[in-house]
């Protein structure tokens, strides 16, 4: 009677521990899929943690406290949309203001078209500008405001206008608007109202060609209206 072989048992290998770094970029992958869905009122850290698999005590010792990992999620998605040096940069590759306008439209719509728009990104910037936080005073400061007054010192300068001029600013909100609402608004919704519109990044490029289109031929408007009622 042949005696059966028992085979040693494999030692079980054991998981390979993350580093902080690694522990740290992904509680903020997490926290922004947890922000997107509950916002920051209703998010916990425990929960974070949880959804992490990470200790319950991760979001304070990586981040100090739920509201700083908060605020640096938003960083985060602002950095991954458009940049205030993306922004720059790609005005400073062009000469004149109408260029400059296109290559504005067109970092947006690209990044409202890209990747970004299928994760947490857009919708934590989304609820972010329908309701600030209180928290982003310094985001606000290195960021957005600056953002707005480059846009205003292109707007201006397409116009011949002065960039105090009200037909300026109004004109930069007018410029904005599809942008924000291609931030803010229920995608799956607006594909069923406008099922021909094309939000995706083989789109991007014909999207980008139409708002700059309208965006300049509406500036061009506004330009002669306001010149007309300075006379």
């Amino acid at each position: 009677m042949a005696r059966s072989v028992v085979q040693p048992a494999r030692a079980s290998r054991p998981k390979r521990r993350l580093s902080d770094r690694d522990t740290r970029e992904h509680l903020l992958e997490i926290a922004g899929q947890v922000f997107a869905e509950k916002g920051f009122d209703r998010a916990t850290s425990r929960e974070i943690c949880e959804r992490a698999g990470a200790n319950v005590a991760a979001v304070n010792y990586h981040f100090g406290g739920i509201e700083s990992l908060y605020a640096e999620v938003v960083r985060e998605a602002n950095s991954r949309l458009v940049s205030l040096e993306a922004i720059s940069a790609a005005v400073a590759g062009h000469v004149d203001a109408r260029s400059k306008l296109q290559a504005i439209i067109g970092l947006f719509i690209g990044a409202l078209t890209g990747p970004a728009s299928a994760s947490w990104v857009i919708r934590v910037m989304g609820r972010e500008f329908v309701a600030p936080s209180p928290l982003l005073q310094d985001l606000r400061a290195k960021e957005i405001l600056p953002k707005a007054r480059i846009l205003r010192s292109v707007v201006a300068e397409f116009m011949e206008l002065d960039a105090d001029h009200p037909a300026v600013s109004r004109s930069c909100i007018s410029v904005l608007a599809p942008c924000f609402m291609l931030l803010v608004a229920d995608r799956r919704t607006l594909k069923r109202a406008f099922p021909s519109f094309g939000l995706s990044a083989d789109n991007a490029e014909e999207l980008a060609a139409h708002f700059s289109n309208f965006a300049l031929a509406g500036l061009a408007a506004a330009a002669n209206a306001a010149r007309k009622h300075a006379e």
